[in-house]
């Protein structure tokens, strides 16, 4: 306590600030930093007891740092629940300094451990990191007489020293984190930019993020159709029922299923009230704390990323972004997957669809035109063997050949329509659509607002129309139909409304899945609506040329 002479006392405070701003400046270990705060404080306040205590988001202080006779203070990393009337609790809610000079009546589980140790008084300083109220510095007394007024100013002093050097220390630890982030990400990057199978990629990226976060356990879980949730990778301390392969029912209230219900990262301090086979086995695997970041993919819902602990603190407030930044790596990997297997199935579809072709035109050719022909061959020679022995049936040959040969041109005419219409190579898609409405039953209204376009873009536009309104006749029991096409933003937009009963799908075996493949050859997007009862839309975009015509 300061009496007397100021001149002793505040050399002696200035020397305990230089040796603390010395150890701030050499970056000691928080721990020593701590220890030597709380010492200097109480052996310059003539007090019984310092504490340095964090508080955290559980409206919990952890004690961090003590000095004093034993028994006197509460002990290092020890965890003590906030309320009632005491000194850390009061600073906690007002962020201010503050000071009880009669401990008779204070409360909570601080005020009574406190007044079993015999305080009469103490004094608290708030330590702000970057303008946050991060913890506190206590003095304590057990002296009848209350500690000097000046008491929180000068303790104070040392607060600021405490929040520099956890600033300093924080700022490097960040910047550590950066570093180790920006690595970890970069060999992700690599692994995507391989193309490295699913399989493989999962797994390391499940052990970059164990290695990166302060984490005990990280896995990756897949969304699938029929509402299962199957663990594609999983890292560090998971049961069986976290392993990959594991499948649960999506249901119930937990992590996995807040991600699954909202699209958006969610985070849980506590498992005590989740539900679920998820929930219950992530209780069994004794998790206590999780973040998880949803895995989107083409714009839709594809899976979740979970990292949690096994312990009793929460995960920091940016676990979350830090798991985003790896779902996100991991979204454009997936897409490029997904792209490649479709790529090359559409491309197998498309090799497979024009050897079918082929030997369908070789086929109806040979059962048909070519036997048209070759009879009316035949019987031509016949009719030049009657004519020169003079007979009567000479004529009747004659007709004959010619009948044949009628229908072989009329047949060849049909098989060139299934190909490609006339009217569409000599006057585009225009003429080619009116050609093919006047064989369609159904009444059709066209706005067709193009001019000539590429070969292929006209006629990959045509098969996608002709498609899609063959469809219609055939299976939509539609009364009308709508076809329109324009060009926008170099691009052709081509669609196709009915008002039939729905339910036409796309795919693999099918006619629309035929055409996906065209469009998609030509870097063109393709979309099937078609909701029970409402109607179907076809919808194909197709960019053009870079002048945007033939």
């Amino acid at each position: 306590m300061l009496t007397g002479d100021l001149h002793g006392p505040l050399s002696e405070e200035q020397a305990a600030l230089r040796r603390v701003a010395t150890m701030v400046a050499q970056g000691v270990p928080h721990e020593q930093l701590f220890s030597l705060v709380t010492e200097e404080v109480g052996r310059l306040f003539s007090v019984e007891y310092t504490e340095l205590g964090r508080y955290e988001s559980a409206g919990t202080v952890s004690i961090v740092g003590a000095w004093g006779g034993e028994g006197r203070h509460l002990a290092v990393g020890s965890r003590w629940t906030l309320g009632g009337t005491n000194l850390m609790t009061l600073v906690f809610e007002t962020g201010h300094s503050a000071r009880i000079d009669d401990y008779s009546r204070a409360s909570g589980p601080l005020g009574a451990i406190t007044l079993q140790r015999g305080t009469r008084s103490a004094v608290g300083s708030p330590v702000l990191v970057e303008g946050q109220l991060w913890g506190i510095v206590v003095a304590g007394s057990t002296m009848e007489r209350p500690l000097p007024p000046e008491t929180e100013e000068r303790l104070a002093s040392f607060t600021e020293l405490v929040a520099t050097a956890i600033a300093n220390a924080e700022a490097r630890a960040r910047l550590t984190q950066l570093a180790e982030e920006q690595a970890a990400l970069r060999r992700v990057a690599t692994l995507v930019a391989a193309g490295t199978p699913p399989e493989t990629l999962f797994a390391a990226l499940t052990v970059e993020i164990g290695s990166l976060l302060p984490v005990q356990y990280v896995y990756m879980a897949r969304y699938e159709p029929d509402r299962t949730i199957r663990v594609v990778a999983s890292w560090g301390k998971v049961s069986s029922g976290f392993l990959a392969g594991t499948q649960w029912a999506a249901e119930g209230n937990n992590l996995v299923m807040k991600v699954f219900e909202t699209g958006q990262p969610a985070r849980v301090d506590s498992l005590d009230g989740a539900t679920g086979a998820i929930g219950s086995a992530a209780r069994e695997a004794g998790f206590r704390a999780a973040v998880g970041t949803p895995i989107i993919v083409d714009g839709g819902l594809w899976g979740v990323m979970v990292a949690g602990s096994t312990l009793e603190q929460p995960l920091a407030p940016d676990a979350e972004a830090q798991l985003a930044s790896f779902t996100e790596l991991l979204a454009m990997a997936i897409a490029n997957a997904d792209s490649r297997v479709a790529l090359a199935g559409s491309r197998a579809r498309i090799v497979a669809a024009a050897d079918e072709s082929r030997r369908r035109i070789e086929r109806d050719l040979h059962d048909g035109a070519q036997q048209r022909l070759v009879h009316a061959v035949i019987v031509l020679k016949l009719a030049v063997v009657a004519v020169a022995d003079g007979k009567p049936n000479a004529l009747e040959l004659v007709n004959e050949a010619l009948s044949h040969a009628e229908q072989a041109s009329s047949e060849l005419r049909e098989l060139a329509h299934g190909i490609l219409p006339a009217a569409l190579v000599r006057s585009g898609l225009r003429a080619g659509v009116e050609s093919l409405l006047s064989r369609v039953s159904l009444p059709v209204c066209v706005d067709l607002r193009v001019d000539r376009m590429s070969d292929g873009i006209e006629a990959t536009a045509y098969f996608v129309i002709s498609e899609a309104l063959t469809n219609v006749v055939k299976h939509a029991h539609a009364t009308r139909a709508e076809v329109s096409a324009s060009i926008e933003r170099d691009t052709l937009r081509i669609e196709i409304r009915d008002d039939g009963i729905g339910g036409a799908r796309g795919g693999h075996g099918t006619g629309l899945g035929g055409l996906e493949d065209r469009v998609i050859a030509l870097d063109g997007r393709f979309l099937v609506e078609s909701p029970p009862g409402g109607g179907t839309r076809v919808l194909a975009l197709l960019p053009l040329e870079p002048d945007g015509q033939a």
